[in-house]
């Protein structure tokens, strides 16, 4: 999907949930779009800052918060940044594979998967939160 359609698919999915995606918070994600790969936040206040002048550090983590809180971005804690989500109109949890040689990533459902780690972790006892899993390797591009 482009990024034309998936902010108006972004706007439709807030107002269907009752929020809305303000100037600013659409303006963060046409950012984290226009850049591939993990974005960090402070990429984003750099850009924020370039095409506004001025940008204070929590307007932007607000906005990041917000698109992650309605699903359209995931933060990847181990990557200390942030990715699209790709199907932002379902909850799930996501299995991410960032290539090491040329920085792509691609998301992919990873509830299948996670159900037998699940398992195996409330079998010891343990009891699994939410996961967004990161998988390094090479793309198919970078291993041809």
């Amino acid at each position: 999907m482009d990024s034309s359609a998936y902010l108006a698919a972004a706007e439709r999915h807030c107002a269907a949930r009752g929020c809305k995606l303000t100037e600013l918070r659409r303006q963060v994600l046409a950012l984290v779009l226009s850049r591939r790969g993990v974005v960090k936040a402070y990429q984003v206040l750099a850009d924020l800052q370039q095409q506004r002048g001025s940008a204070a550090p929590p307007t932007v983590y607000r906005a990041l918060d917000f698109l992650v809180e309605h699903g359209l971005l995931h933060k990847v804690d181990a990557l200390n940044g942030f990715i699209v989500c790709d199907h932002f109109d379902c909850q799930h949890e996501s299995l991410i594979l960032v290539c090491e040689q040329c920085g792509r990533v691609n998301e992919v459902d990873a509830a299948g998967g996670l159900a037998s780690l699940r398992e195996m972790a409330q079998a010891a006892g343990f009891a699994l939160s939410p996961q967004n899993l990161v998988l390094a390797g090479r793309c198919q591009s970078c291993a041809a």
